[in-house]
């Protein structure tokens, strides 16, 4: 038995070998995705570019940021071109490398180049057009949709082509959001010669700190930490019912927070999460629904957000401390609701775990691999106690990652020659530490350290490039509709507007803009959706009295759970390529897992306290337990299951009081606990269960 449960253990852990998990994200990324093959001198090109581009931010953030149309302009050139080389016209383009595609990309480079080679002349002239200077920006503006088409789809070319006409169409547009028109020379040269348009503050967050901060994940996946937290969690997890997914909402919520991509996230955790669950029982549209909703929301999860929290600190002046505090109880509070959810999925249909055999124990795993903390920990340090900056805090950050790559891989070199191990005796089992991706099988020499530390950088510098492609491409889409709103006044008419259609109403104000975030939300990375949401829709909150962060991450949450919101969906459709499960289906579960995120900004907007925005300590620490218990209850409600199936009733109480037990108000929390709890008896009594649990009233038995 025990030769058994050994094989076993041995064939779980080798489930989760890195090449084994790299190779399955690569095939499912290649199934989901639009992205040309590359083959030949092409593939080399298109390296070349991404290790360029990479050295030039990791370069220029430690040394010094060139001019901001330089530093834009060189960042759009290296990215635009990567766009044209690797993401065809159609989707049965993908084969090689079209003459168009080179053409496209070959213009693309002229016209940003144009702007970096002529940046002196231009400041000279004060942005005043000529000739020359309006061709290459109406030339330009057709790349940068055409390439953002390319890469993340039709929706934002369409939302802001739709922008270009209303540029031109002012006369024509009814009541208050009439202007009065601009010509084509007036919109290209905004667009073109100034920092309001596509040079703007969307493309410099994304030149800047959003690509240190992606470069940093990738380092950070590069360097083996997506094994080590699934290896983890698992260990800690996998044997509770339904422990694979509760391990998936775990992992997929560490991996969301440091990837801030909803269906990056869902490809790279799902292709082994996704199977894991589906093994042990549950159906492929419930395990792809549990990927999507747990991978959404670890954009949420405080310290990285994906990103969010920097773009945060440009937009509203607040310290990052302030962004992370407020952001940290919704966060866990949405886990708890999705992990109350699995545990119940797992209840109602009798589903079990991994047997404890064939998982690695706890802390001995958990140890082994504790270094991987130690650049999100230096990360957070420089934030909070130096007080660095957000582009400086990432450049150290990863410096920190690159160091401790380099420690591991020379504390394996010199394991293997203290215990005299030779190529063919190593084994994973006989490495003291969590074996980095490059090193997973031993170092020899100290020239294998070198080629495999460089090997490694290599591949996250190529990786962080080409996640970079769509960011940037969307931030750049994105400068053309912040250009129109800043050029015709549209942002002070669209707060008028929503105020108007609200009649300044709080709870409709917040509809509408809920509704707003999640259509302009719909298929765009999270720091581009952030960046036009946060244009268009917030100031109409901050009007109300709402606090900024508050207001802040209300759109945040709606613009991210886009991602996850039926009928588009795009993470539930990555999920359901994993899953092999009906797109739709897996959507809609997703969402269902994911209610709880549509109710918590709601109630955050409505009691800052739960933003820990003027609130005592023990006063904090009730929220928090009533918020759990509030979060519980609402994962009964949406599963209609707590110890048995709910009546009718039943469930839209545990709703109604699960509600208001988490909104921070005494009275309206001991309401919530008190109706929750008169559910609880009467749960417990239908289920023929004693009203307090066995292992408590032993334990009450043996204190009395």
């Amino acid at each position: 038995m025990g030769e058994k449960n050994t094989r076993d253990s041995v064939k779980f852990e080798d489930e989760i070998e890195s090449k084994k998990i790299d190779k399955q994200a690569e095939e499912i990324e290649k199934r989901v995705s639009s992205i040309r093959i590359l083959q030949g001198f092409w593939k080399k090109a298109a390296l070349i570019l991404a290790l360029s581009v990479s050295t030039f931010h990791f370069y220029t953030s430690g040394a010094g940021l060139l001019v901001t149309f330089q530093q834009r302009s060189l960042h759009l050139a290296f990215l635009m071109t990567l766009a044209f080389i690797m993401y065809p016209l159609k989707k049965n383009q993908r084969d090689r490398v079209r003459i168009w595609d080179i053409l496209l990309a070959a213009a693309g480079i002229v016209t940003t180049l144009y702007i970096f080679m002529n940046y002196y002349e231009l400041a000279m002239r004060a942005g005043i057009a000529n000739q020359l200077d309006l061709i290459m920006g109406g030339i330009l503006i057709l790349l940068v949709l055409e390439a953002t088409r390319r890469t993340i789809g039709i929706a934002l070319p369409i939302i802001a082509s739709v922008f270009l006409i209303y540029a031109f169409m002012g006369p024509h547009m009814p009541g208050i959001l009439a202007h009065r028109g601009f010509s084509l020379h007036r919109v290209i040269s905004h667009l073109y010669l100034t920092t309001e348009g596509i040079f703007g503050v969307p493309l410099g967050v994304s030149a800047t700190f959003v690509f240190m901060f992606v470069l940093f994940g990738s380092v950070m996946e590069q360097s083996g930490i997506g094994e080590y937290l699934i290896k983890v969690v698992f260990s800690a997890l996998g044997h509770q019912k339904g422990g694979p997914a509760k391990a998936a909402v775990v992992v997929s919520g560490l991996m969301g927070m440091i990837s801030g991509s909803s269906i990056a996230n869902t490809v790279t955790t799902g292709s082994f999460t996704i199977p894991i669950m589906k093994k042990m029982g549950f159906s492929g549209d419930v395990a792809g629904g549990v990927e999507v909703a747990a991978s959404t929301n670890g954009q949420f999860l405080p310290p990285i957000m994906g990103a969010a929290a920097f773009i945060m600190i440009e937009f509203t002046g607040l310290p990052y401390v302030e962004i992370i505090r407020a952001a940290f109880i919704p966060a866990v509070l949405s886990y708890i609701a999705i992990f109350g959810i699995v545990h119940l999925q797992a209840e109602k249909t009798g589903l079990q775990g991994i047997p404890r055999e064939e998982l690695s124990p706890f802390l001995p795993t958990l140890i082994r691999g504790i270094y991987f903390a130690i650049p999100i920990i230096g990360l957070v340090y420089v934030l909070v106690i130096w007080r660095f900056s957000a582009l400086r805090s990432a450049y150290l950050a990863m410096i920190m990652a690159l160091i401790v790559s380099l420690l591991a891989k020379l504390f394996i070199l010199g394991w293997c020659k203290f215990k005299g191990l030779s190529r063919g005796e190593v084994k994973r089992k006989h490495i003291p530490i969590e074996p980095t991706k490059e090193s997973q099988e031993g170092l020899f020499s100290l020239v294998d350290t070198g080629r495999a530390l460089l090997k490694e950088l290599m591949q996250a510098f190529e990786s962080g490039a080409k996640n970079m492609i769509g960011i940037a491409m969307a931030c750049a889409c994105a400068g053309i509709i912040i250009g129109v709103v800043t050029l015709s006044g549209l942002g002070l008419r669209m707060t008028s507007l929503i105020l108007t259609v609200s009649r300044g109403n709080l709870f409709f104000t917040l509809v509408l803009t809920m509704f707003a975030s999640l259509i302009l939300g719909l298929g765009l990375p999270t720091t581009a959706k952030y960046i036009i949401v946060a244009t268009l829709t917030a100031p109409a909150l901050s009007r109300l009295g709402i606090p900024v962060i508050a207001a802040h991450l209300f759109i945040l949450y709606f613009g991210v759970l886009a991602d996850d919101t039926p009928p588009v969906g795009l993470a539930a459709y990555a999920a359901a390529a994993v899953a092999n499960s009906d797109p739709v289906k897996t959507g809609l579960l997703g969402f269902k897992f994911d209610l709880a995120a549509f109710i918590l900004p709601f109630i955050f907007v409505y009691s800052p306290m739960m933003l820990m925005i003027d609130v005592n300590w023990y006063h904090l620490i009730w929220i928090i337990i009533t918020a759990v218990i509030g979060m519980y209850a609402w994962s009964c409600g949406i599963q209609n299951y707590f110890f048995t199936r709910t009546a009718w009733w039943e469930r839209l109480a545990l709703i109604g009081f699960a509600v208001l037990a988490t909104v921070p108000n005494v009275w309206m929390d001991l309401i919530g606990l008190g109706g929750i709890l008169l559910i609880y008896v009467s749960q417990r009594r239908k289920a023929s269960l004693p009203l307090i649990p066995a292992g408590i009233s032993r334990r009450l038995s043996s204190h009395e």
